[in-house]
């Protein structure tokens, strides 16, 4: 069912943009207040698999390569399921579509993990980072050009008006990969993972998953502002061959 919060974190995918560069100043205290409230609402792609998000600091994370850090960070920490990867990217996009919805910069930070203080709070596996603050850039894509996205006949082979895959499209995605592929109609969408080459698969098979999640969301954000019914299904899905391709879930909309 549709609902004013819906529909602002979908208007967000057509203007959302990856901010790098932020203001080193915090955030005032209602407005991290809005950010925790929200974590407590991030709806998961699966239920039975136990998640925690922390709002942590600069001082709390350590890069793996030389990075200009954000006044603010959300560690994302998952028990280690099937799937945990996808329902973490699932879940965090909410909050990237609402902090942008709410003018705050956010970008999903790979290169990056907490400190050991920040892990031993927890008994779950460390996932990924997303960074948060007012943005030093602009903050906002201004027109749909601005994305640097594969055209929609690369990422799907069906027939006809499929303009609802636009927001699965317009999905961020690590180095910009774009690993999706979808194929059926609009009452039921069969989504795929593309197989990397051998050494591209060594940098991307930890992002992949969570790029898959990412796009889950705003696919099914979609049919929910059009105010349908979306269920999304990881599990016992007919394993259709794709050459290249893994099966990664099947969405049906009602």
């Amino acid at each position: 069912m549709s609902s004013p919060k819906s529909e602002k974190l979908y208007e967000a995918i057509f203007h959302r943009k990856s901010i790098r560069k932020y203001k080193s100043t915090s955030l005032d205290d209602e407005t991290l207040s809005l950010v925790r409230n929200f974590l407590e609402e991030l709806i998961p792609l699966d239920e039975d698999i136990k998640t925690e998000f922390m709002l942590i600091g600069p001082e709390d994370i350590k890069s793996l390569i030389p990075l200009k850090k954000a006044p603010h960070y959300i560690a994302a920490f998952s028990e280690n399921k099937k799937g945990y990867k996808i329902n973490i990217g699932f879940m965090l996009q909410q909050m990237d579509l609402f902090l942008s919805s709410h003018n705050i910069g956010s970008c999903w930070v790979g290169m990056a993990q907490p400190k050991k203080d920040i892990l031993e709070k927890t008994n779950l596996e460390d996932v990924i980072l997303l960074s948060l603050g007012e943005a030093d850039e602009t903050l906002h894509r201004q027109k749909p050009g601005e994305f640097k996205r594969k055209k929609l006949d690369e990422i799907s082979d069906m027939d006809g008006d499929n303009e609802f895959l636009e927001p699965a499209r317009l999905a961020p995605s690590a180095t910009n990969n774009q690993p999706w592929y979808f194929t059926g109609n609009e009452n039921e969408i069969k989504v795929y993972c593309a197989r990397s080459n051998f050494i591209k698969a060594r940098v991307l098979k930890k992002w992949n998953p969570i790029d898959m999640g990412i796009a889950l969301y705003h696919l099914s954000l979609h049919f929910t502002v059009k105010g349908k019914k979306v269920e999304i299904i990881t599990d016992n899905i007919k394993k259709e061959k794709k050459k290249g391709y893994a099966p990664i879930a099947t969405v049906i909309i009602n």
